[in-house]
């Protein structure tokens, strides 16, 4: 059914309705508990999301669950009253709760994961590998859709964008200038900013031979459309830095940053790095909640003028 097409084949419609419905009759959302536990299935998928993303406020939970906030808050205390999770004040914002999983939570969580892994490979048994793979790319956009509609986000089709590893001839140029474009434009760096961003590139890019450092882009086509970086040695004690971070104007928006952070969360995570940091600076509000939704938190704030302008300065820590 093209949008364009004026006429709605309700048939068509109708048939992914019935099997929305029988995958979640399969999968046992209609029961009152979900995944061979006790709970709920907004309570298995706060356990999965916070222990994919290490931590999470109730109003990121919320957000991303699509839930309303008295919900979740109800739900959060009874999770933190079965042992399942934990609060932390933050030491930036005294309003500010983290929630992580518990010991228990972990345990919890990987009896979560062992239960949805033993369904989705016994139903992929059923199928031949052309079918698995329509699978799997199916249900990813189909995703990806329905989120664009709820939350009003543009989305580019999967197929546009490729995330790929490593050096690309012209990277270093590329980036540098996706940074110098967009914070010129909205909070005014100049010459001293484009300069630092291209040295440190310069700097870094002759050391991904090393195991611990990595990049990643999206590509358009062969156009540079966004990047991340992360640089394993220059920190040390098993630190990582987040570097380089950014998505190409008209993109910001279509879950390309989403698919780079991915890739370099799961990085990170494989590498076993004791902590991942980043710095930024105050407004960068889109960025914030990304990066607060892989589980960053804001560990301190002071003002500087590293970047060639007075702004309020930020550290990050995962």
């Amino acid at each position: 059914m093209q949008k364009a097409d004026s006429s709605v084949d309700f048939s068509f419609v109708d048939g992914i309705r019935t099997a929305s419905r029988r995958m979640v009759r399969e999968l046992g959302f209609m029961q009152s508990t979900l995944a061979a536990t006790d709970y709920p299935p907004s309570a298995v998928h706060t356990i999965i999301e916070i222990g994919a993303r290490k931590s999470m406020s109730a109003a990121q939970l919320a957000e991303f669950l699509g839930l309303e906030k008295s919900s979740v808050s109800r739900m959060v205390r009874k999770l933190v009253e079965a042992g399942e999770l934990q609060e932390q004040v933050s030491d930036v914002d005294g309003r500010v709760k983290w929630l992580a999983l518990t010991p228990q939570g972990r345990r919890t969580l990987t009896a979560v994961q062992s239960f949805g892994r033993k369904q989705v490979v016994g139903a992929l048994e059923q199928l031949n590998a052309d079918q698995q793979q329509a699978v799997a790319q199916g249900l990813s956009v189909y995703a990806q859709a329905l989120e664009a509609r709820r939350s009003g986000e543009a989305i580019v089709q999967a197929g546009d964008i490729r995330i790929v590893a490593g050096y690309q001839a012209g990277v270093i140029g590329r980036i540098v200038q996706m940074h110098a474009m967009f914070y010129a434009r909205s909070v005014g760096f100049g010459s001293y900013f484009e300069s630092k961003v291209a040295a440190g590139l310069a700097e870094f890019v002759p050391r991904l031979e090393h195991a611990r450092n990595g990049l990643w882009l999206a590509l358009q086509g062969e156009r540079i459309v966004g990047s991340v970086a992360i640089d394993g040695q220059d920190l040390g004690d098993n630190k990582a830095h987040l570097r380089w971070f950014i998505v190409d104007d008209g993109l910001r928006g279509a879950g390309v940053g989403r698919r780079l952070m991915d890739a370099a969360m799961a990085f990170c995570d494989a590498q076993g790095f004791a902590s991942i940091q980043l710095w930024t600076f105050r407004g960068l509000d889109a960025a914030r909640r990304l990066y607060e939704g892989y589980g960053f938190q804001l560990k301190e704030e002071w003002p500087g003028a590293q970047w060639g302008k007075e702004m309020v300065e930020q550290r990050f820590e995962r």
